[in-house]
């Protein structure tokens, strides 16, 4: 009886050892999916920015949302255009201001028939021609009724200015919702559009 009853009891641990380890393992589950949620923006996530774009390098999904509480700079822009030379601008004040809070968004578009043909030959002219470091949007559509909702969006926010032409300028604030927009004759590095950049940093959401 005594060698019966002392061979049932590594059952009996096994069993108590393997409930354990299934607690501990939805345990490290639960608090897996506790962290990552906490990678979410806590403030709601504006109309605005309740859009998902694909990155230009490999396509994959960008939801905007991730920026929220950010100061926004939205720049339409072309390889063959005249205007190219303000993505150097563009990432300069990446560069600056980045820990700050601002981020600068790309979205190449043909539009204007100004665009390379593909996702792959659009990155690699940004980054070996300017070494653009800054978030791109694969290729968009970024006016007319095909436009992209988030170019829709932009459009009605700043009393239907749409873009005119390439390297046409939103810069959005921090609460998601107030938009300036600026033409593509201005530069990325003109004072004015420092100086709003500057201040819509220095506001709290």
């Amino acid at each position: 009886m005594t060698l019966i009853k002392t061979s049932k009891q590594p059952a009996t641990l096994i069993g108590i050892v393997a409930v354990a380890c299934l607690t501990m393992t939805y345990s490290s589950g639960a608090l897996a999916q506790s962290q990552a949620a906490s990678t979410v923006p806590a403030a709601a996530c504006p109309s605005l920015l309740n859009h998902t774009v694909n990155k230009l390098q490999d396509n994959s999904p960008i939801n905007l949302c991730h920026y929220t509480g950010k100061v926004v700079l939205v720049v339409n822009t072309a390889s063959k255009c005249g205007f190219t030379g303000q993505f150097e601008p563009l990432e300069n004040l990446h560069k600056k201001y980045k820990a700050q809070g601002l981020v600068v968004l790309g979205f190449p578009s043909n539009d204007f028939s100004q665009e390379l043909s593909s996702n792959k030959a659009i990155a690699d002219f940004c980054f070996n021609t300017y070494g653009v470091d800054f978030p791109m949007a694969s290729k968009t559509v970024v006016r007319g009724k095909d436009s992209h909702p988030f170019y829709k969006q932009l459009a009605t926010a700043s009393k239907g200015d749409a873009p005119s032409w390439n390297f046409h300028k939103y810069l959005i604030a921090r609460d998601g919702k107030t938009v300036t927009s600026y033409s593509p004759l201005t530069s990325p590095d003109n004072a004015k559009v420092v100086k709003q950049i500057e201040t819509l940093l220095a506001q709290k959401n």
